[in-house]
């Protein structure tokens, strides 16, 4: 692959990638589902060995894509079939006791960047019942014992100088949760998929690494308790959009007479050699734009309530 690179959190859309180039890779499975009733599409990329995981630039582990193509609509009793199934995804990789777990959830994200503020619209949707627990006892919400659940939204190192993973270090060391539950925005490698897809892996996250804003990572080597990751893609480099649309371009001239040999010459050029050239071609203020919908404040508004529904479910039910 060398320096090519096309910017992308899902483990989804860099398997396919692959794909495109028939390139088989050891040691990455996948698995599909389709709900026919619901036209809900869920992926399981399983990377389980070493080899695979360096190839794909990813950690071990799970990556669960479900694929609504309906979640961008504004219909209640789709998103309700979506949380649906996001809990059931959620409550399959929750840690596996006898007794109600404590769970931290956690909101990443900018509050003041519409596209970044998926995490923190989540966190406040959530019930809360750690501090309810805590004050009247385990019994406080009935005859059975529910899940012990807090949040935190930590904001970005802009606002408080501090890494995410260091204020979580704090947060953990105190509450001594069993599990903790990272919801952040993602960065897709389609425009097809922008407030459509949701990603869950109980890999953890690197947050801003779809942007190219490396952080540190939060994951259970990093933390000390299992951590589930839950994203949903807002933002598309604008170099990509202009990758695919010469893709396009390229396919419509091979197959014009007239446009055929300049468009055999382009086509010429493999995927790496493609999208260096468009990184060149753009302005320096270009080549470092994100783009998303225009209608993402209402999507965020609709997906946080989509998501925090599913986490409800999965950790209260």
């Amino acid at each position: 692959m060398g320096q090519f690179q096309v910017r992308t959190d899902l483990a989804l859309e860099t398997r396919e990638k692959f794909e495109e180039d028939n390139v088989e890779i050891k040691g990455v499975r996948i698995e599909e589902e389709v709900i026919k009733e619901s036209a809900i599409k869920i992926t399981n990329v399983l990377i389980e060995t070493e080899n695979g995981a360096k190839i794909m630039g990813k950690p071990k582990g799970k990556y669960i894509t479900l694929e609504a193509a309906n979640l961008s609509e504004q219909d209640e009793d789709y998103h309700r079939e979506v949380s649906c199934q996001l809990a059931k995804i959620i409550k399959s990789l929750l840690p596996v006791k006898q007794d109600p777990i404590s769970v931290l959830v956690v909101g990443l994200g900018n509050r003041e960047v519409t596209p970044d503020a998926l995490g923190p619209q989540v966190a406040e949707h959530l019930m809360i019942t750690r501090h309810v627990i805590r004050e009247f006892g385990k019994y406080a919400f009935g005859e059975e014992e529910v899940n012990r659940i807090s949040s935190i939204v930590p904001g970005v190192m802009a606002q408080t100088g501090m890494e995410s993973q260091e204020i979580l270090h704090g947060v953990i060391k105190e509450t001594k949760p069993d599990c903790v539950i990272v919801i952040d925005a993602l960065a897709a490698r389609s425009t097809k998929r922008l407030s459509r897809t949701i990603q869950i892996t109980d890999t953890g996250i690197n947050p801003g690494s779809g942007v190219g804003n490396h952080r540190h990572g939060i994951s259970k080597e990093s933390m000390g308790v299992p951590v589930i990751a839950i994203g949903i893609p807002t933002v598309v480099d604008a170099a990509t959009i202009v990758n695919d649309t010469m893709s396009n371009l390229v396919s419509a001239m091979s197959e014009s007479d007239y446009f055929k040999k300049l468009g055999g010459s382009l086509n010429a050029l493999d995927d790496a050699e493609k999208y260096d050239l468009i990184r060149e071609l753009l302005s320096p203020n270009l080549n470092t734009m994100f783009v998303t919908p225009k209608d993402i404040d209402e999507s965020i508004r609709r997906l946080s309530f989509t998501l925090s529904e599913g986490l409800n479910i999965a950790l209260n039910a």
